[in-house]
C-alpha cells in the first residue's frame, strides 16, 4: 500500500531573512503564516500562497552571519529551482518587471511549457510555467 501524501512544503536556507520575506511576501504575494521568533527578522518562517507552502530558514545564527553571502554557497543554489504553475505568464512577467525583478521574458520550451525564469534574493531559480497550447491538446 502506498503512502497518501497530500502536499509538499520545501525548505530553503536564506542569507537575510527580512529581505527574503519581503521578496516572497511583498513581490510574489505569499502570506507570512508563522515565524520564530515572530516578525520579519526571524530565524524560520512558513509562507503560504493558496495551496503553495514554503519554509525559509536562516543559513547562519545572527551572531555568526558574515557581512555578505559566500559566493560558493550562492553558487551551490544553482541546483535548486522552484516551479510554480501560473496561467497568465505575460501578466506575471510584467508584474515581476514592474517590481524590479530581473526576469526573462516568457519562452516556449521544446517540451511543451512556456516559462518565465528569475531568481530570488538568495540566487535560487524560480520559474513560472504553464503548458503551451500545443501541449494541452
Amino acid at each position: 500500500m502506498s503512502i497518501l501524501m497530500e502536499g509538499m512544503c520545501p525548505l530553503i536556507q536564506v542569507f537575510d531573512m527580512p529581505t527574503a520575506i519581503r521578496f516572497y511576501r511583498d513581490v510574489l504575494g505569499f502570506e507570512l503564516v508563522n515565524s520564530a521568533p515572530p516578525g520579519d527578522d526571524c530565524d524560520w518562517c512558513l509562507l503560504k500562497f493558496n495551496d503553495i507552502w514554503l519554509m525559509l530558514n536562516t543559513q547562519y545564527e545572527k551572531d555568526d552571519r558574515p557581512q555578505s553571502p559566500s559566493p560558493a554557497r550562492v553558487g551551490a543554489h544553482g541546483d535548486t529551482a522552484l516551479y510554480f504553475r501560473v496561467s497568465d505568464l505575460n501578466a506575471a512577467y510584467e508584474s515581476l518587471k514592474s517590481r524590479g525583478v530581473n526576469a526573462d521574458p516568457p519562452l516556449v520550451t521544446g517540451y511543451g511549457m512556456t516559462q518565465v525564469y528569475f531568481k530570488d534574493p538568495d540566487g535560487y531559480s524560480l520559474c513560472f510555467q504553464w503548458p503551451t497550447e500545443s501541449a494541452k491538446s
